[in-house]
């Protein structure tokens, strides 16, 4: 199998800059697409886009050295067109439209995969932005097959690419399927086939494994993937699609203490137990290691209890906002 282009999923309210730097400390992914930062009918600050993707204050970069390209989602083409403007001033690795997140509060403001009944305003989307943003910075967009169906795939990816954008990943399910396997990657290819070869196409969805990532480009026809849950569970798929091994247990330790010193000094308190059980839960279906770290803490909401059983010292209060403040 070619080594393919490999591109780190966002995931919101799991898969955000803490892991995005965990996960790109291992190797193996060419970039990453943030979690979605919404737009309404407001010019956000500068430090809002910063709160999302921090990386911005690095040069784009993870600091593993991976690029970070930011993602907006809304509807509103002229706002939308405004705020990549702005975003664009802070040097990003091109811009990101979502045209995907499937969340019921988000298509609810006519946000993420509501707009693929409306392939026009799509389109409209995508030049608006195209248009606001210089042209050397790429614009690329995630969408699913559709809503409630998929008849109007085509469209809507048509849409994207004759408005000017440089990449489309396609998740290769609906809405409706939510996240229920299978992904049908057999669509994608059937899409590809009506776009301008220009274009490229990144296929997402139900990459778990090796066999997973050559059976996805194989019937897909792709040569470039998206992974999410996947590298979530498996820090090293990366590498091991790559032919590079992949990542024993032994550097999982290191990880999770990294992850876990930076989920003290960017959330509450409160917050911050769940979001390590919350990363030791997917873990768990790769390493029967982390079902025991996972079984172990299980009852614990105790951050000081955790950093001891992690061998780390007393944490941090968050420090995220007090380091955007100065640096916007």
């Amino acid at each position: 199998m070619k080594s393919p282009l490999l591109l780190l999923a966002p995931m919101e309210g799991l898969l955000d800059a803490t892991l995005r730097d965990v996960l790109t400390r291992t190797g193996g992914l060419d970039r990453c697409v943030s979690e979605f930062i919404r737009i309404t009918d407001t010019l956000l600050p500068e430090r809002a886009f910063v709160r999302v993707v921090p990386e911005l204050l690095r040069g784009g970069l993870t600091r593993g050295g991976v690029p970070v390209r930011p993602q907006l989602l809304g509807s509103d083409p002229g706002c939308l067109a405004e705020n990549a403007a702005r975003l664009a001033g802070l040097s990003p690795f091109g811009v990101d439209l979502n045209f995907g997140c499937p969340a019921r509060t988000v298509n609810r403001s006519r946000g993420g995969a509501v707009l693929l009944d409306e392939p026009e305003l799509i389109g409209r989307i995508v030049a608006a932005v195209r248009r606001a943003v210089p042209a050397h910075l790429p614009v690329s967009a995630k969408m699913r097959l559709g809503y409630d169906d998929d008849r109007v795939a085509e469209d809507c990816a048509l849409a994207i690419a004759q408005a000017g954008a440089q990449e489309l990943v396609i998740h290769a399910r609906t809405k409706a399927h939510g996240y229920r396997p299978p992904a049908y990657w057999d669509r994608i290819a059937q899409v590809r086939g009506v776009l301008p070869p220009a274009l490229r196409v990144v296929a997402n969805g139900e990459i778990w494994s090796v066999d997973d990532a050559r059976r996805c480009i194989e019937v897909s026809g792709c040569d470039a993937l998206m992974i999410g849950r996947g590298m979530v569970t498996d820090p090293g798929l990366a590498l091991a699609i790559r032919g590079q091994g992949g990542v024993p247990w032994s550097q999982i330790p290191p990880l999770l203490s990294v992850f876990w010193t930076q989920v003290c000094g960017r959330v509450e308190r409160r917050h911050r137990a769940g979001r390590l059980k919350q990363w030791l839960n997917y873990l768990r279906r790769r390493y029967p290691e982390a079902q025991v770290a996972f079984d172990a803490l299980r009852e614990s909401n105790d951050p000081d209890a955790i950093s001891a059983w992690l061998g780390l010292p007393h944490l941090p209060i968050p420090v995220l906002e007090a380091e955007i403040a100065a640096a916007c």
